[in-house]
């Protein structure tokens, strides 16, 4: 046993400057290290790694472990910061906490004196105290050690057994298949990630299980390891034994707090932390899978990044806040791509909660939303979901499901139109990209303005798809669509036609009002346009004919079957249509507003018109807005449609109106 921390001299840095420690080389652990160095270069780092290799992804192990990534791909984005103010130490623990002479003591005896200290220790497996379980090739999986033996014994397995059907039991599971392994997974619980999933979904999952060739045994828990010295099987709580060589014990974490604890900082299920990460010491952080955080242990890497770069504000001198984390399980299980967010088991204890399902067989998919109060709460999708993003941004930011997404869901499982390839450079700001670091639409803009033009340049940029990957299409995407941006074909048209219309409608709506004439001694009684009956009804109608042909050219865009013609020249037309349609409700009023009906149609008409020019304005110009456009155009294009809706009715009780008195 190391002797205690006060007893050892405290050894000062050269420069006699006091570094921030951080004790953990995980992902969270090398996050607040990278984001220390970004925020204060010149600020002194020291980190400890109790691991003999460098830093590496451990989310990806399974994919290492299945034949499906090389160690190489493991390290990727994982590289500590360099440079003459960060020190590394790895393959060397930090084995206690001296909070009087504010130093860690290491072990190799050094007592290294910190300014704050980042505590990142992360967790280690959960083994239940099951009769048998300490035999031979009983293995665990969390760490590169422990990948390292299960590829060395995989070959040499028959018959695997997993306890655990959670996220890394299935993969442990999927992994061990590699050599035509049988493998069976054992789960406690009456279904498969049961956290993540509902009933309806956990079966879906469960199908897809066994139709790849894994066995899966529910609600039926291991009473016991079999074997003399090393595991022939398990023994379940019902009293069938399954035979086994290969035992993953795949049950849970359980956080490392005990460094903490024998400081004297107060733990609980974790290291116990405020809202701005500080222990129970104001100097000492606690961040990742070994904090709790208002009684919850996030054990997920996103939020532990989430937690990485606000403790390593708060340690250089700022005050950010953790509020919690909104978690996006958003991956591919066995194969099958899965998202799972919010309120998707508890929602029945919601006063007002309601669920939407949509279900396709022939493709595999199950997709659910909850809703409460009309706004998105929880979703989950099993099988290709290409809205998940969008449903997580509209879930974090509690917006409302309208009732035209609710039928298309249904319907379609969808909660928008068929998107057109591309249309990730239209998703808002807000909407996550990279759910794994929490990197947004807007910060990968941001990236991208300021020069980065590849994923690798994005990735070293903002930490987007630097964890599992899954995002990468999503960045490169993005990547490539910050190019030098062209503009759209006929945008100087759109550009024209708004360019009339704008002030044309505001002039009509404020300003313009053409008196009748004085006097019949005038050459052209100009009048005769809105008093003479056929000249009334000669630009009515002309106004209603182009208000049709605007009205039909608009089915374009919004029917996928409607294909006739090229989009761009429809556009363009409708936009010149909608600066002909203003000039004839002129000449039919006289710039007149009305009154009651009269004036409620006409502020319709000048409004669709002023609001349409202006969107024409934005999609004409998008190539020179930047990241602003798609917000911008969908805001536009949004309230043009609001204004366009009431006038068809307006429409109809103005011509009834008119022929009927």
């Amino acid at each position: 046993m190391p002797a205690p921390a006060r007893a050892l001299a405290v050894q000062p840095l050269p420069e006699a400057a006091e570094p921030i420690v951080v004790v953990g080389t995980g992902p969270v652990g090398v996050r607040v290290a990278q984001e220390l160095t970004r925020i204060a270069p010149a600020q002194p780092v020291v980190v400890y790694g109790n691991e003999p290799s460098i830093p590496y992804n451990r989310v990806r192990l399974s994919s290492l472990l299945a034949g499906e990534m090389n160690l190489n791909a493991l390290l990727a984005g994982q590289d500590l910061p360099a440079g003459p103010h960060v020190t590394a130490r790895l393959n060397c623990g930090v084995t206690a906490i001296d909070r009087e002479r504010r130093a860690v003591i290491d072990a190799a005896g050094r007592a290294q004196p910190f300014w704050r200290l980042v505590l990142a220790t992360g967790s280690r497996p959960l083994v239940p105290d099951i009769p048998g379980v300490g035999q031979d090739h009983v293995y665990v999986f969390r760490d590169l050690r422990d990948a390292e033996r299960l590829c060395a014994r995989r070959m040499r397995s028959r018959r695997t057994a997993v306890i655990g059907g959670g996220l890394l039991g299935l993969e442990a599971a999927r992994a061990m298949q590699r050599f035509n392994t049988e493998v069976c997974v054992i789960e406690h619980a009456a279904r498969l990630m049961p956290r993540q999933l509902d009933e309806a979904g956990a079966a879906c999952l469960l199908d897809h299980v066994r139709r790849i060739g894994i066995e899966a045994v529910l609600g039926d828990p291991v009473r016991q390891v079999l074997g003399s010295g090393a595991v022939t099987g398990l023994r379940l709580r019902s009293g069938r034994e399954i035979e086994c060589d290969t035992l993953i014990v795949a049950a849970g974490i359980r956080p490392n707090v005990e460094l903490a604890a024998a400081a004297g900082l107060k733990v609980g299920r974790g290291v116990r932390v405020n809202d701005f990460l500080q222990t129970s010491d104001p100097d000492i952080y606690a961040v990742g899978e070994c904090a709790e955080h208002d009684g919850e242990v996030w054990g997920l890497i996103a939020p532990g990044l989430e937690q990485a770069a606000i403790a390593a504000h708060n340690a250089t001198g700022s005050r950010g806040r953790y509020r919690g984390s909104s978690v996006a399980t958003r991956l591919k299980v066995l194969d099958l791509p899965m998202f799972s967010m919010g309120a998707v088991n508890e929602y029945s204890r919601l006063d007002l909660a309601s669920e939407l399902v949509h279900r396709d067989a022939a493709a595999g998919t199950y997709r659910k939303i909850v809703t409460e109060h009309g706004r998105l709460i929880g979703a989950i999708a099993l099988g290709e979901f290409p809205e998940m993003s969008r449903a997580q941004e509209m879930i974090l930011q509690g917006r409302l499901v309208l009732p035209w997404q609710r039928w298309r869901f249904l319907r379609h499982g969808t909660l928008w139109p068929e998107q057109e390839p591309g249309a990730v450079t239209e998703w808002p700001a807000s909407a996550v990209v990279c759910n794994c670091t929490g990197v947004t639409c807007g910060e990968i803009a941001r990236a991208c303005a300021a020069g980065c033009r590849t994923v690798e340049q994005v990735s070293l940029a903002t930490r987007a798809s630097s964890v599992c990957g899954s995002c990468r299409p999503l960045v490169a995407e993005l990547a490539g669509a910050a190019g030098p941006a062209e503009p759209v074909r006929g945008w100087r048209t759109l550009l024209g036609a708004g360019g009339i219309a704008l002030p044309a409608s505001l002039a009509l709506a404020l300003l313009i009002a053409v008196p009748y004439a004085a006097t019949v001694q005038v050459p052209w009684q100009w009048d005769l346009l809105w008093r003479e009956s056929f000249w009334k009804q000669a630009s009515g109608f002309t106004v209603l004919g182009l208000a049709a042909a605007l009205g039909a050219l608009s089915l374009r865009k919004r029917i996928r079957r409607f294909t006739l013609g090229d989009f761009p020249v429809w556009r363009a037309v409708h936009a010149v249509l909608g600066a002909l349609t203003l000039a004839g409700l002129a000449i039919h009023t006289g710039g007149r507003l009305g009154s009651n009906l009269n004036f409620m149609l006409m502020a319709a008409f000048l409004g669709v018109v002023a609001v349409g020019a202006v969107a024409g304005g934005v999609v004409a110009l998008e190539h020179r807005l930047g990241a602003a456009a798609a917000r911008l155009r969908r805001s536009w294009l949004w309230t043009h449609i609001l204004f366009a809706w009431p006038i068809p009715v307006l429409l109809g009780f103005h011509v009834f109106k008119t022929y009927y008195f």
